[in-house]
């Protein structure tokens, strides 16, 4: 009886190694094929693209009148878009053709005229963009002074920045057959509204978002203020755009485009919600140099110039050819260029479509 139990108990023991060696070879196949699949998985991952780096040069100082781009950088349009900008701040001694066809800059923001100049001067840009559709320049004069008309400006002192910027005021002279020696004292302007506030001068150029809002701010009525505006003259001139090295955009049109398409995206925000957008504006300003409710002001006036009232939203950022040209033939017609530019290498709208797909 107990040889009988001792023979039933080995083969018992026989019994359970024989099952967990059968279960062994069944399992490790499976996690030996874990062991290679898992870290072949990990070794075909693409790493992520490091950000294109973009530089964009202002005209000016940070203010709202570049806020878009602000907008879109705090936004982070520009980072979806896979782009890291660099904002370039401007100032008096600051030309942006020239830090753009010198390679400082991959684009840059000023006004048609002046890049029709540099072009004309051999440097290899083109415009890619038009930001502002109209021309935010007036004439402003206190009503006492007598100038309801342009023709009124006849014996008056007339103020301008000049540099480049007097050639809308020097074609609303030749529409009214003012000659600026003799018919009235054309005379440089300094850029505060010090010298109008002060009655220096009759009648004082000032951009709708910014001199005129300081005459304003300064307690004058507007019902006391006459203004004569360059766009309803006929005599405007395009004002902001977006222009690059040929250079550099003949290897890079994807990136202008995505530039130009987080650049709007950031104006239609700005536009859309001004307050925030003087914030962005205002962490960039330098300390002391402007006030918020300024900037705010400015924002509300640059939005007119962006988008005028009955312009398609759709078309933001294209330039109408008709515009260009106005504007290059009052630019040949006083001087800034000396030969006819050649319009249909100046500008291109093709960024601008591509980056509306």
């Amino acid at each position: 009886m107990f040889l009988l139990a001792v023979l039933m108990l080995v083969m018992t023991v026989m019994a359970g190694c024989g099952g967990n060696n059968n279960a062994a070879p069944s399992a490790e196949p499976n996690a030996a094929a874990n062991a290679t699949t898992e870290p072949a998985a990990e070794a075909t991952a693409e790493p992520a693209a490091d950000p294109v780096t973009v530089k964009l040069q202002l005209k000016w100082v940070p203010q709202a009148q570049f806020a878009g781009y602000f907008v879109a950088q705090d936004k982070g349009y520009y980072a979806e878009e896979g782009l890291k900008v660099e904002i370039l701040p401007g100032g008096p001694d600051i030309v942006p053709e020239q830090q753009v066809a010198g390679g400082s800059a991959d684009i840059g923001v000023d006004w048609v005229a002046s890049l029709l100049t540099s072009q004309e001067q051999e440097m290899p840009l083109v415009q890619i963009a038009q930001i502002f559709q109209k021309s935010g320049l007036v004439l402003v004069s206190k009503k006492d002074a007598g100038i309801s008309t342009p023709a009124d400006l006849e014996g008056k002192k007339v103020g301008n920045w000049m540099g480049g910027n007097e050639f809308e005021i020097l074609a609303l002279f030749d529409k009214y057959k003012l000659d600026p020696n003799k018919d009235l004292n054309f005379t440089k302007q300094g850029f505060t509204m010090d010298q109008f506030l002060g009655g220096e001068i009759d009648a004082a150029s000032a951009m709708t978002y910014n001199e005129y809002q300081v005459a304003l701010e300064s307690g004058i009525p507007a019902a006391d203020l006459s203004v004569i505006d360059m766009n309803d003259e006929g005599v405007a001139m395009l004002e902001d755009n977006l222009f690059a090295n040929k250079e550099w955009l003949a290897e890079n049109k994807e990136t202008a485009a995505k530039f130009v398409r987080a650049s709007l995206k950031g104006w239609k925000e700005a536009i859309a919600d001004p307050a925030a957008a003087v914030d962005s504006v205002m962490k960039l300003a330098e300390a002391g140099s402007t006030t918020k409710e300024h900037q705010l002001t400015m924002m509300n006036e640059v939005a007119k110039l962006i988008l005028p009232e009955g312009f398609d939203p759709a078309k933001m950022g294209y330039t109408d050819a008709a515009a260009f040209q106005q504007t290059a033939d009052i630019a040949l017609k006083f001087g800034v260029i000396k030969t006819a530019s050649k319009v249909d290498e100046a500008y291109t709208n093709e960024i601008v479509e591509m980056a509306s797909k």
